[in-house]
């Protein structure tokens, strides 16, 4: 039986580790994907459908690679929802200080898209390919504390804002700012393990055969 490979489509360290976290064996390609030239094209504000789009524009893009043949293909995007509006990554400290200000003691949404594409040979005497190509949106609240100008400050001056949806982490120093998750806390993170197990078993792979041994 051929051994089964997962790809993860990102960039992303926090993805990464939490994969790595649940002992989910992968390895990472990352896609070229413009991410301001895919929204451009489609014209999406929603933020839900932004994030699901992303996603899959990056699985597809790596799934075509010569690298991703036989392998299962995963790509992610997560895009926060504050007031209806989308906002991804800042990239830059005004930007995000602005963002920031308006967050504080309040609460968005943060949604999280998942596309898996199954790149295993489906003839049926030689693969066990479901030639799958499918996705899911996980999002959850997060609830933000009441931020004085210093601490905004201090956390834009670190820099970890400025890479990451919504200008804001979890899972490192943002974490301190979080009161509240309403949701799968890994969706917030930047990839709902929950959710790959659902998108695993619509291609026939159960996600404890991905476990490292």
């Amino acid at each position: 039986m051929t051994e089964l490979r997962l790809i993860l489509a990102s960039a992303s360290p926090a993805r990464t580790k939490l994969l790595t976290d649940a002992r989910i064996a992968h390895t990472v390609l990352v896609s070229d994907v413009d991410e301001d030239a895919v929204t451009a094209r489609y014209g999406l504000t929603d933020p839900h459908d932004t994030a699901l789009l992303l996603a899959r524009a990056k699985a597809e893009a790596v799934a075509a690679l010569p690298e991703a043949d036989g392998a299962l293909v995963l790509g992610c995007d997560s895009v926060f929802e504050l007031d209806g509006e989308p906002h991804g990554k800042p990239y830059e400290a005004e930007v995000a200080r602005e963002r920031i200000r308006r967050m504080s003691g309040r609460h968005g949404v943060l949604h999280t898209g998942h596309w898996l594409v199954d790149c295993r040979d489906t003839d049926p005497e030689d693969g066990a390919g479901s030639g799958a190509t499918i996705g899911a949106v996980a999002s959850a609240g997060v609830f933000f504390a009441q931020l004085t100008d210093a601490e905004i400050d201090a956390y834009i001056a670190t820099g970890e804002p400025l890479q990451v949806a919504g200008s804001f982490t979890i899972d490192a120093r943002g974490g301190a700012f979080i009161e509240r998750v309403d949701g799968d806390p890994h969706a917030v993170i930047g990839l709902s393990v929950s959710t790959l197990r659902k998108l695993l078993a619509s291609a026939h792979v159960q996600i404890t055969d991905l476990w490292e041994r």
